[in-house]
């Protein structure tokens, strides 16, 4: 690919970016944000956790939102109980083996959670059995559920919120998961740590 192309395809990527950031930034898309953010907020409070799912890209951002909670975003403060399904390899490969890939996260879900918790679960195809079959777990514990999804949060759209990213294409939805992640725990920084 020449130059001139390849300018002309990072171009049309950003376009695109912007344009599906554009339909992000839409009132009841943000309002959205804001109120799981508000939800969250609230459990934390309560002494609950947040746990967090998801496979591949979802896997990394799940690890990513958890180390944020516990560690920091956007500026010091005390940690909140953040915990990333997907780092536990011992756990991962032996529920795998043992009771099948789609129940890797439920069963953490049932061992972990408890009443007054959040998951989220995350997944740009809204399809990943289990992410969902986790979803389904923290429902029946009690346990608030999140889906951070692509434009059609397709078995994942039972979750108590969903967040729909207005994105058809993996990287895009990625990129405006990652962005409604960063807000959504900004604001909950926000709310249990006010900066002096």
């Amino acid at each position: 690919m020449d130059q001139e192309a390849a300018v002309e395809f990072a171009t049309g990527e950003l376009a695109k970016l912007q344009t599906a950031l554009a339909e992000l930034a839409a009132p009841e898309r943000a309002g959205a944000l804001a109120e799981v953010a508000a939800m969250v907020t609230e459990r934390l409070r309560a002494g609950g956790k947040v746990l967090f799912c998801g496979n591949g890209g979802s896997a990394a951002e799940a690890q990513h939102m958890a180390a944020e909670l516990v560690g920091r975003q956007n500026y010091d403060r005390a940690p909140a109980a953040g915990i990333a399904l997907t780092v536990d390899t011992s756990a991962l490969t032996a529920i795998g083996n043992d009771y099948g890939y789609e129940l890797v996260f439920a069963r953490q879900v049932q061992a972990l959670g408890r009443p007054g918790d959040v998951l989220v679960g995350i997944s740009t195809s809204g399809r990943s059995a289990n992410v969902v079959k986790a979803i389904e777990a923290a429902r029946q514990l009690g346990i608030t559920t999140v889906a951070v999804t692509g434009r059609d949060p397709r078995d994942m759209g039972v979750a108590d919120f969903v967040l729909a990213m207005p994105a058809d294409e993996t990287a895009k939805i990625q990129e405006l998961q990652l962005t409604a992640e960063h807000i959504v725990f900004a604001l909950v920084e926000r709310s249990l740590f006010p900066r002096p």
